[in-house]
């Protein structure tokens, strides 16, 4: 693969990233994870954070406008009006903008799912009920299509806009994954509508220290149907443009496309960076 210049990105079976390889003549990452860099220092972090943060609160009021939920169009101006000098301090405000949305959001789409496997609000890392770990099963998999993008964009996936930067933390995987998590929400939310509680099951688990407790998932069955059916999903087109040629295209298309025109920003060779969103109908 290295003889003619092109880089590979090694997959598990289940399509998780786990290793990169590249021609050892290949340094045209060079001028791109610079640039990546230099955005950080020279001002145009606090406008790629803020509009990280406008897209994916746009995916999250399509999903509720798709399902006759009550939308808020004004979170924008909110973003739009955090002024600060310190990225640090940025980053906090805009977090706190987005996490209260998102406590608006879910507290209406929870009320799509069947009551019987309703879950009271939403809960990230080490969830408990059965459709949270859904959720954070189908942002997995996203995370590992923008990881494998990011590199194949010649992009730094340490190094982050609106995610901090931390010790073996993909924080501009992070970035890139709020883009298209509404997809993922739009799937779960198709999926689960004939789920039953008998497709769960409990785990014992180690909580902290000597404790342990027991966190519901899917069953083994249900949980190779949901992985097959979600990497179908990102198969399915939607009317979004392609860069050169067509109209539409897939959703694993849409995500490599937008790291692609993200490298050419950072690189000054495209102006204005605001990613392209769309929903199936």
């Amino acid at each position: 693969m290295g003889f003619w210049g092109i880089d590979a990105v090694i997959l598990t079976q289940k399509g998780k990233p786990v290793a990169t390889l590249r021609s050892l003549d290949d340094d045209s990452h060079v001028k791109t994870r610079i640039c990546q860099y230099e955005a950080l220092k020279d001002g145009r972090a606090f406008e790629i954070a803020k509009q990280f943060v406008k897209s994916k609160i746009q995916g999250q009021n399509m999903v509720l406008k798709k399902y006759g939920l009550k939308t808020d169009t004004s979170v924008k101006l909110k973003v739009n009006a955090v002024e600060t000098d310190d990225l640090a301090l940025l980053r906090r405000r805009l977090t706190q903008i987005e996490a209260k949305f998102s406590r608006f959001y879910f507290k209406q789409i929870f009320g799509l799912f069947p009551e019987r496997i309703r879950p009271e609000r939403r809960r990230t890392y080490r969830a408990y009920d059965g459709v949270n770990n859904i959720f954070n099963l189908g942002y997995e998999l996203l995370q590992w299509k923008v990881h494998s993008a990011l590199v194949n964009a010649k992009l730094e996936p340490y190094l982050g806009f609106l995610h901090s930067e931390q010790f073996g933390k993909p924080s501009l995987v992070c970035d890139f994954q709020e883009l298209y998590r509404y997809l993922v929400d739009d799937f779960v939310i198709q999926y689960c509508k004939g789920l039953a509680k008998r497709d769960f099951m409990f785990k014992s688990e180690k909580l902290s220290g000597q404790k342990r407790g027991k966190r519901e998932y899917l069953n083994d069955n249900k949980t190779r149907d949901f992985i097959t059916r979600l990497n179908n999903y990102f198969e399915c087109y939607l009317e979004i443009p392609r860069i050169r040629v067509g109209q539409k295209q897939t959703i694993e298309t849409l995500i490599n496309e937008e790291a692609l025109l993200f490298s050419k920003h950072l690189r000054n060779e495209k102006i204005e960076w605001i990613p392209r969103m769309g929903i199936i109908a």
